[in-house]
């Protein structure tokens, strides 16, 4: 096996975050429910972001795009593989990865829809209304999955969300054939609980076909997967995969392996501010801890702790030093 240029590579959705604070009847005029995530099309994007304030801000964003920006953070070696336009929100997409230090090559769509985002409002009480146009991200093809940047990863790690487009399931299954041909793990997160009730069976066969060395979830998402209590739901995935980590929001985490189960607690948070993110990284502490071949225990730390720093402010990226909390709190990763 060669040596690893990753130690985790991730695959899901490019999205750019696009926030701002709104004033008490934004909401209403627009038609929109508080605390929901509305999907949208290109006009009603477009619509909306002429009309957010004027000091909204640009962050990308993706679930598993979050993950690798907090396996950067943790001072690991990152890679990202996501589609986005060749425009404005595409530089502001890339230009973040390449600052926090996370690898990404992907070739820019020029001929199509434009970069995804998702207009985030902020009502006072930190409630975030979310619309999402899924654009480019949804253009991902087995032509952007690469052999020698699978086979470059400790580790490779893709979303659930990735199963709705047809073409990015093909990329993704793709991405687990290259990562066991160069002896490499393969992972995935289960997302959201109605992505779960979408492709149940499908997901199912991808943990029970060992398609996948490593699941994640939350425990909604543990419970939809095999539409039972928490405890069944346990059971069960202790029997169909090789390793699942499990999250339990201010309860821990729980590792389930060859029948064994290991948990930590949750880290202190002085106040939870936007719990957006927390899973994402999480898999930063976890899957980077598994690259360097630590423990499950300190595995679970790791990802605990991560989760703790980003639910302490506004936004789904570390804005912390991650490496150094780890070493502050005696976290060997």
């Amino acid at each position: 096996m060669a040596e690893a240029r990753f130690d985790v590579l991730t695959i899901g959705n490019a999205i750019v975050d696009v926030i701002a604070p709104i004033d008490p009847g934004f909401l209403e005029r627009e038609g929109l429910s508080e605390g929901i995530m509305h999907l949208v099309d290109a006009e009603r994007s477009a619509y909306l972001y002429e009309r957010m304030p004027a000091d909204k801000r640009q962050i990308s964003g993706g679930s598993s795009a979050n993950t690798a920006a907090g396996v950067a953070s943790l001072g690991g070696r990152a890679s990202f593989v996501g589609k986005v336009a060749d425009d404005d929100l595409g530089d502001v997409f890339a230009d973040d990865l390449k600052r926090i230090g996370v690898h990404y090559g992907v070739s820019r769509l020029s001929d199509g829809p434009a970069t995804a985002r998702s207009m985030i409002l902020l009502s006072s009480d930190g409630e975030r209304t979310m619309n999402t146009y899924l654009g480019a991200c949804h253009q991902l093809t087995t032509a952007d999955i690469k052999e020698d940047e699978i086979g470059a990863a400790t580790v490779t790690y893709m979303e659930g969300f990735l199963w709705d487009p047809t073409e990015a399931k093909k990329a993704f299954v793709m991405a687990a054939h290259y990562a066991h041909k160069h002896e490499r793990a393969a992972s995935f997160t289960l997302s959201d609980p109605f992505c779960v009730n979408r492709y149940r069976d499908e997901f199912l066969d991808l943990i029970r076909s060992k398609t996948m060395d490593i699941v994640f979830g939350n425990v909604e998402e543990l419970k939809s997967l095999y539409q039972t209590d928490l405890h069944g739901a346990v059971q069960a995935i202790a029997k169909d995969a090789e390793l699942a980590a499990i999250t339990m929001g201010a309860e821990g985490a729980m590792v389930v392996h060859q029948g064994e189960i290991i948990t930590v607690p949750a880290y202190a948070v002085k106040e939870v501010v936007d719990v957006t993110g927390a899973g994402d990284l999480f898999a930063s502490g976890f899957l980077l801890a598994i690259a360097r071949e630590r423990d499950f225990r300190t595995a679970l730390q790791a990802g605990c702790l991560a989760a703790s720093e980003v639910i302490s402010h506004i936004g789904a990226r570390p804005v912390a030093d991650l490496q150094a909390l780890a070493a502050e709190k005696g976290i060997a990763i």
